[in-house]
């Protein structure tokens, strides 16, 4: 570009005559420095990893030195425990297992008294008298 042109854009840079379609100058180191800034941030995230890998097994042993000493079990070897357990109950079934049944729901045995003794407990005195009659 002549000089007039640049003082006409107010000193513009490289950059404006690259948009005003001149041809881009190349940096003959530009691949090589490339490939350095690509392996410095590769390494960064490799010690990065490492770091909070590091921090992670710390906390893990704090956890599990928690856990040994107020006997508490991690949460999937207390799921692994209920699947064995229910494999173990099914165990030579050829259902799914049966879920638990409530306390007083059917297990019980039939109590002695009918319908008609239950219904009378509720009933007033003089209508009690009045079906014992007959």
């Amino acid at each position: 570009m002549d000089f007039v042109m640049k003082q006409a854009l107010g000193g513009a840079t490289k950059d404006m005559g690259k948009m005003l379609g001149g041809e881009e100058e190349k940096d003959p180191d530009a691949e090589k420095k490339e490939e350095e800034r690509q392996e410095a941030l590769r390494q960064q995230e490799e010690e990065r990893k490492a770091k909070y890998a590091k921090m992670e097994a710390e906390r893990e042993s704090m956890r599990q030195g928690i856990r040994d000493k107020y006997g508490i079990k991690k949460k999937e070897e207390r799921e692994a425990e209920a699947q064995a357990a229910m494999e173990q109950a099914s165990e030579g079934s050829l259902t799914r297992p049966k879920k638990a049944v409530p306390a007083g729901c059917g297990d019980e045995e039939e109590e002695d008294e009918s319908i008609m003794d239950t219904v009378m407990k509720y009933l007033p005195g003089p209508l009690q008298d009045m079906f014992n009659k007959k």
